[in-house]
Order: C-alpha cells, then structure tokens, then sequence
C-alpha cells in the first residue's frame, strides 16, 4: 500500500506542475561520467530534482558512499526517459502496481501498456545504457534491492 506523506503529497503537485522543481543540476552533474550525464540530461525536470534529493540523502546518511554508488542515485530513474511517460500515466500506475499485469519489457510499447513497461522495468532500461558496471548493477537492482548498495538505494528512494 501507497503511505501518503507530505513529501509524496509535494511531489505529486510538482507532477502536475514541474515549473516547481529545482533540481541542483550543477550538483549532478558535476559527479556524473560524460555518459551518465546525458542519460541524467534527458530525465524529466520531475526525476531529476527526485534523483539528486536521493543522491544527497544517501551522502548523508553514507558519507562513504562509493562514488558508483551515488551516480547510480543520480540516474536510478534514467530509464523513465525512454518514452513520453507524462504523470497521469506515473500516477496510475502507482496507484494500481500491485495489481499491474506482468509485461516483458520489450519491445517498448505506447499506450498503458508502455506506461506499465516503464514502470516495471525502468531500472532495466537505465542500466543497459549504463557504461560503468558497477553504476549500472545498483540502477539495475534498485527495486530488488539484491546488492547492499541497491538495497541501500531502494531504502531512501522509498522514502520519497
């Protein structure tokens, strides 16, 4: 089940409007390789500003986090850019995940079936692009959460 908090509230209207969001760009991209900038490039202003406020609390709480460890918080979401995934669709299936048909994730679809692509299988995608093995194995196993970092990451992107 879906907690509502305050920071989810929050994030839902800058879903509604991401004129709201101020992502630190700067911050990113600064600690990004030349490839996982374009891929942090082309999230939506909504991801991004999601991105670097889990990177940032994983610094926080980690401050010896492996630098992989927190470009991968800074491009988990990356794989949300593969097609127009606009918010009523991120809403929906949000909403309804639990009871979300499986679905391969290719090839990619449009349409509800692509919005339900994009959400099971986003981290997937992110990682194919992903040149860094390290980064691309904690993007990759965010939702599972299979490696310390990944579990690591899973924990504080839940918490947004």
């Amino acid at each position: 089940m879906v907690l509502v908090t305050k920071k989810r509230l929050i994030r839902l209207a800058k879903g509604f409007f991401p004129a709201l969001c101020r992502p630190d760009d700067t911050w990113a991209l600064a600690r990004l390789a030349p490839d996982e900038a374009a891929l942090y490039r082309a999230m939506d202003v909504r991801d991004r500003e999601h991105n670097v406020a889990v990177a940032r609390r994983l610094v926080e709480r980690w401050p010896d986090a492996p630098d992989c460890a927190v470009r991968a918080a800074l491009i988990h979401d990356a794989g949300k850019a593969v097609r127009p995934y606009n918010v009523w669709e991120r809403v929906f299936t949000a909403l309804f995940e639990h009871w979300a048909p499986a679905v391969e994730p290719y090839p990619l679809r449009g349409g509800l079936a692509g919005a339900w692509q994009v959400r099971q299988h986003h981290p997937r995608y992110a990682a194919d692009r992903i040149a860094d093995p390290c980064v691309a194995r904690i993007v990759g196993e965010h939702h599972a959460g299979t490696t310390p970092w990944a579990a690591r990451l899973r924990e504080i992107d839940a918490e947004f």
